[in-house]
């Protein structure tokens, strides 16, 4: 990560590799999930191996936290926003990863319920995670 981020300020570390960050997952990603802007060009680097997401406006200042790795800062999203992220990537990632980093997210009361709404709301996928938030309270 610290590499990344030394090469490529601009790149977000997000989804799989963010939820790795912050501890709430059991998954291994064998590649760097990053987010970059909409029509900036994808980083090359020969490793590690990355997985490059697009995000545009809001979605790439909002919810980032800064975290030093062997002496670099690099960029994060943060809890509650990785949780909605993963629901926005559902897709890619699987429906199961993201339940999962809910579910320890809200047991290790690391997020509120207020912060996962507004990032659902932010990244459009309130109607998918409204019945998951309702579920947890």
């Amino acid at each position: 990560m610290a590499e990344v981020a030394r090469k490529h300020p601009q790149a977000l570390v997000c989804l799989l590799s963010a939820l790795r960050v912050h501890s709430l997952t059991t998954q291994s990603p064998f590649e760097l999930w990053v987010a970059i802007p909409n029509k900036s060009r994808a980083p090359r680097i020969d490793y590690p191996p990355l997985r490059v997401v697009r995000f545009s406006g809001v979605g790439l200042t909002d919810g980032i936290e800064e975290h030093p790795i062997d002496g670099v800062v690099v960029r994060v999203t943060s809890v509650a926003r990785t949780v909605a992220d993963c629901f926005k990537f559902r897709n890619k990632i699987g429906l199961d990863v993201a339940l999962e980093a809910l579910r320890e997210a809200w047991a290790a009361r690391r997020v509120t319920m207020d912060d996962l709404w507004r990032y659902a709301v932010q990244c459009r996928v309130a109607n998918v995670m409204r019945p998951y938030l309702e579920s947890l309270s």
